[in-house]
This record gives C-alpha cells, sequence and structure tokens, in this order.
C-alpha cells in the first residue's frame, strides 16, 4: 500500500545560503544596519523589487508587520474604515485594528472572491483604504477593484502572501495596488521561517514605512530613497522595530532563483489534481479568472450537495486515507472562518462567505512533490467523497 505524501516539509534551503550564513555567524554581523555596505537585507530589497518590477522595498519581520506598515505609512485617520474580504487569516484582521482601523469585511463567493456587489455597495460607504487578500491565491477581479477605488481615491493594498508568483493581466501580483505585501514563513514559496517584504512605487509612502519600521536615528540614509522624504518625517513618527535580520536574508537571496521553477512546479500539480477532483460528483474546483495566472501551493475545492454531517464524515474518511483535509467553516477555531475573529467585537452577518466556509476545503499542495504523490492525495479524496456518498451510478443504471 503506498504511503502518504508528506505536504509539511518546505523544500531544502539551497546550498548557496549556506556559506553567507557561515559568515555571518562567524562576524555576528545579524542587524541590518551595522553593515557599512549593503547588508544581505539591503540586497534582498533590491533585488526583490527588480523581479517584481518595482521602485522599492522593505523587508520585515512578517507579512502582517508589511500590512500594518503600509496602513500606517498611508497615514489614515485613527478609526478609519478598511474594507477586506470576509475571506481571509485572522493576521489581516489583526493587521488593521493594529493600526488603529476599522476592518469592514466584504463577502466572498463561492469561487473564493470578493463579491463584486458587496464590495461596490460597501465602497460606497465611508471608506478610507481598501485591503485585498488575495487568499490561498485566488485573485478577486482586480481590475473592478481597481477602477473602483481609484475613481474615489481611495489607496489599495495587496496581501500577496499566498501570490508570489501570480499574475494578473501580464503583471505581477503585489504591483497593481499602491502597495504589496508578501510572506516568507515557512508555507510560502519563499521560506525564511518567518519574514515578510512590502513594495511600492511611492517613495513617500516607503520613506515613511522605513522610518516606523525601525529605521532610527539616520539609519534610513541606506535605503535608496531620496533623502528629502525621508528628512520630512525623521523623529516626526513613531518607530514600530519590525526589521528582518540579515540571517533571515541570507537564507531568502538564494530561493529567488528557485521561484520559476516552483511557480510551474505548482501550477501543474495544482492543475492535475483539479482535473481528478473535477470528475467527482461531489467535488468541484473553481477555474481561475480569465486574466489570473496563478502560483498556487496548496488545492481549494468545494463539496458538493453534502450536508454539514456527511461533510464532517468526508473530512474523517480522507484522513483515514491518509490526507488532511480543513473545511474552513468546520475546523474549531479556524483563523480563516470570520466569526472566529472575536477581537472585532460585533461580526457581521456574511451569508454568503458562511455557505462557501462550511462547504470549502483545504489541503496541501507543495511544489516539490511527484506524480505518485499527486495521485495518491487526488485519488484518496475522490474516494473519500465515495465512501460517504457512495460510488456514483453510471448513466442508464
Amino acid at each position: 500500500m503506498a504511503l502518504a505524501p508528506n505536504v509539511y516539509d518546505a523544500e531544502p534551503i539551497p546550498e548557496a545560503a549556506r556559506a553567507e550564513i557561515d559568515r555571518l555567524l562567524s562576524s555576528g554581523d545579524l542587524f541590518r544596519y551595522t553593515s557599512p555596505d549593503a547588508s544581505p537585507v539591503a540586497l534582498l530589497e533590491a533585488e526583490f523589487a527588480k523581479m517584481m518590477g518595482a521602485r522599492y522595498a522593505l523587508a520585515v519581520a512578517s507579512c502582517s508587520a508589511a500590512l500594518f506598515l503600509s496602513l500606517k505609512a498611508l497615514d489614515l485617520p485613527r478609526g478609519a474604515n478598511v474594507l477586506i474580504p470576509a475571506f481571509t487569516f485572522a493576521a489581516v484582521p489583526s493587521a488593521v485594528v493594529h493600526a488603529d482601523c476599522t476592518p469592514v469585511l466584504v463577502e466572498v463567493g463561492d469561487n473564493y472572491r470578493v463579491d463584486m456587489a458587496d464590495f461596490e455597495t460597501k465602497l460606497a460607504g465611508d471608506v478610507q483604504a481598501v485591503l485585498i487578500s488575495h487568499m490561498r491565491g485566488h485573485t478577486s477581479d482586480m481590475d473592478a477593484i481597481l477602477r473602483l477605488a481609484d475613481a474615489k481615491g481611495i489607496p489599495v493594498i495587496e496581501d500577496a502572501a499566498h501570490s508570489l508568483g501570480t499574475r494578473w493581466q501580464g503583471r505581477n501580483i503585489g504591483t497593481l495596488g499602491r502597495v504589496g505585501c508578501f510572506s516568507f514563513q515557512s508555507y510560502k514559496l519563499l521560506n525564511a521561517g518567518e519574514g515578510g517584504i512590502l513594495i511600492t512605487d511611492d517613495p513617500d509612502l516607503i520613506a515613511r514605512a522605513v522610518i516606523m519600521s525601525g529605521a532610527y536615528e539616520h539609519n534610513w540614509k541606506k535605503h535608496p530613497v531620496l533623502h528629502d522624504h525621508f528628512g520630512r518625517w525623521q523623529n516626526r513618527l513613531p518607530l514600530y522595530n519590525t526589521r528582518l535580520s540579515n540571517l533571515s536574508a541570507a537564507i531568502i537571496r538564494p530561493q529567488l532563483a528557485e521561484i520559476p521553477r516552483r511557480v510551474a512546479d505548482g501550477r501543474r500539480n495544482h492543475d492535475y489534481v483539479a482535473a481528478i477532483l473535477n470528475g467527482s460528483p461531489w467535488l468541484d474546483v473553481p477555474p481561475p479568472l480569465p486574466p489570473e495566472d496563478r502560483a498556487p501551493d496548496s488545492i481549494q475545492f468545494n463539496l458538493i450537495g453534502l450536508t454539514e454531517a456527511e461533510t464532517r464524515a468526508f473530512a474523517q474518511a480522507a484522513e483515514t486515507r491518509g490526507v488532511k483535509v480543513q473545511v474552513f467553516g468546520l475546523s474549531e477555531d479556524n483563523a480563516r472562518a470570520f466569526w472566529n475573529w472575536k477581537f472585532l467585537g460585533n461580526i457581521p452577518d456574511l451569508p454568503r462567505t458562511r455557505e462557501m466556509l462550511m462547504k470549502a476545503c483545504d489541503t496541501r499542495l507543495p511544489a516539490r512533490l511527484g506524480k505518485a504523490d499527486l495521485d495518491f492525495i487526488a485519488t484518496s479524496l475522490v474516494a473519500a467523497a465515495e465512501d460517504v456518498m457512495g460510488a456514483p451510478r453510471a448513466y442508464g443504471t
């Protein structure tokens, strides 16, 4: 009997990182601002910005920190309403709260993307910013979102934690809005254990973000931004000290060259498994939107026609067969189910998102898996559905 694949381990860190890590450990030079010249963090920022086609990048402690700093750098008024999708990770509304703003949740449809009718209705209210989370790498209709936001002069931040390598209309996700934020957490395309980065073309915004990230005194002079943008903000902004260390940057930089291969492998794996799952009457993988070229490292699918009891039975049957399935709305204390965000106080009624989360399933699908692993996962999921619902009957029988 085939063994279930390990879907949790990340890819090995490239050998090229080891010499630089040894150098840093020998010197103790781990703080980004002690280097007289370009530190590993500064080099990462330059390389990442160039790769993405952005003018500026700022590496920080996490994607959550990048989102928080982006909101603070926009200089929004205290209590400002920020639209976010109701299907996202709890860190996203948390970043809004940390930035002294108020999250306004927007409905999300069965395809895991923003419900544009609800978005347009809520955008018409008192809204100062939009934070679009490309949750699990699913891109909402960015053309419509940007058109509506631009018409009102409202800035858009992209939470692209799951979307490094995804393109929309041929453009890199994260470069469409005013700011794009990415993650280097272990389950993401680039793995440093923890870490994040924000990119933008706005020199004033990056200057504010750099200072608030912890570039105290004159450390901001080591960033490639016109110094008059920094000069107007020095000593006028609080320091949140959420910098990335040189050690993390040394781990990330050699992985940049791996991105095209990881994206291609992840897309191939996802599409292969999706085709098998879509052959079941009980499982449905929503297709990408036409302008979207995704870079997935997991797969999401909806259960069709199953009751809550049958949905729970499916998840148990899949686990018994060796494949862990998370049903977003049924996993206890799931940080992706909006009704668990008790820190918001009053939880809005979002029936469409709730209905989706009660049938939406999530399974890890790393780019490093081979065909045998993919076959194991796909056939196990189809069989688990049949365990609960019975094998589909051939037409006419």
